[in-house]
C-alpha cells in the first residue's frame, strides 16, 4: 500500500482539499509530526484515526516502524503540523526509505506558506529559490546571503519572529537598502500580514512593531546588467528615494536610468 504525502492548513482549517480528507479517512495509519497539533484539525473533520508520532527527533527510529505497516499491506499518511510534508519538515527519510523499498508515494498537492507568500508578495514568479529557514548564527547567515547577493532570482525563506529585525539589518548590510523585499506574516490566519518595501523601510517597520506569529520572508533578486527591473523593484526604489528627500522628477530620472523603464510610465505609478 502507499504512503500518502497529506499537506494540510498552513492557518485557516478550510485550507485543505476533499481528497487529502479522503485519504486521511482512508488510511489505516497517520504519521504526525506533533499528534497534539494534528489531533486538532482531525477533530474538526470528525476524522478518527490511530496515530504515531514522526519529528525531527524520532524519525530515524520510527522508519521501520512505519514501513512495517506498509509492507503489511495498509496504507500510511504522512503529515506535518502545517504544511507540505518534507519541506522544511520532516519528511525526507521516510519517503527515501520508502522509495527504497519500492513503496508507492502519493504526493497530494496543498496547502505551502512559500508558495502562497510568493504569488502574493509583488515580487517576480517566474524564478525563485527556496532557502527553508535561514541559519540561525550570525556569522553563517552572512556567508549565505553573501553567496546568494547577486542572484537574479527572488529569493524565499522561513524566518522566526525574534531573528526578523537581525536578518533585515543583515539584508541592509549585505545585499543594499534597496533590495526590495517582502514580509509574510501569520499567512492564512486571523492576523495574516504582509509588508511590501525596502530591506529598509521593513526594517524600520518591524524595528517599530512586534513581530508576531510565522515569517516568510522573501528577497527581490539582483537586477542583472540590461535587465529590465520589476514593478516591485521600481516602487521600492522609488519610495526609497522619495523618503531619503529626492523630489519625484530627480527620483523617476535616477530610477529610469538605472531600471530600464521609461521616466513616463515610472511617474504614472501610484506611489
Amino acid at each position: 500500500m502507499p504512503l500518502y504525502i497529506v499537506p494540510t492548513p498552513i492557518g485557516n482549517l478550510e485550507d485543505i482539499t476533499l481528497r487529502a480528507l479522503r485519504v486521511l479517512r482512508e488510511a489505516a495509519l497517520i504519521a504526525a509530526e506533533d499528534t497534539r497539533v494534528s489531533r486538532v484539525l482531525l477533530e474538526h473533520y470528525d476524522i478518527i484515526k490511530p496515530m504515531i508520532s514522526y519529528h525531527e527527533h524520532n524519525k530515524l527510529a520510527r522508519v521501520d516502524e512505519i514501513l512495517d505497516v506498509l509492507e503489511s499491506g495498509r496504507d500510511v499518511a504522512l503529515i506535518s503540523d502545517a504544511g507540505t510534508p518534507g519541506l522544511s519538515d520532516p519528511g525526507y527519510e521516510l519517503i527515501n526509505a520508502c522509495l527504497r523499498a519500492k513503496v508507492q508515494v502519493i504526493s497530494l498537492p496543498g496547502p505551502n506558506a512559500a508558495i502562497t507568500a510568493l504569488v502574493a508578495s509583488g515580487l517576480p514568479t517566474d524564478r525563485f529559490t527556496f532557502l527553508g529557514f535561514l541559519p540561525r548564527k550570525k556569522h553563517a547567515l552572512v556567508a549565505e546571503l553573501m553567496a546568494l547577493s547577486d542572484a537574479p532570482e527572488t529569493l524565499i525563506a522561513y524566518e522566526s519572529p525574534y531573528r526578523l529585525v537581525e536578518t533585515l539589518q543583515t539584508i541592509c548590510e549585505i545585499m543594499g537598502e534597496s533590495r526590495p523585499v517582502c514580509v509574510a506574516r501569520e499567512i492564512t490566519k486571523m492576523f495574516e500580514e504582509y509588508f511590501r518595501g525596502t530591506a529598509r523601510q521593513a526594517l524600520d517597520y518591524f524595528t517599530e512593531e512586534p513581530v508576531r506569529g510565522e515569517v516568510t520572508l522573501l528577497i527581490g533578486g539582483q537586477p542583472r546588467s540590461g535587465d529590465v527591473w520589476s514593478e516591485a523593484q521600481v516602487r521600492a526604489e522609488m519610495q526609497r528615494r522619495l523618503q531619503a528627500g529626492e523630489s519625484r522628477n530627480a527620483a523617476a530620472k535616477a530610477v529610469a536610468a538605472e531600471s530600464g523603464w521609461n521616466k513616463r510610465d515610472i511617474y504614472a505609478l501610484r506611489l
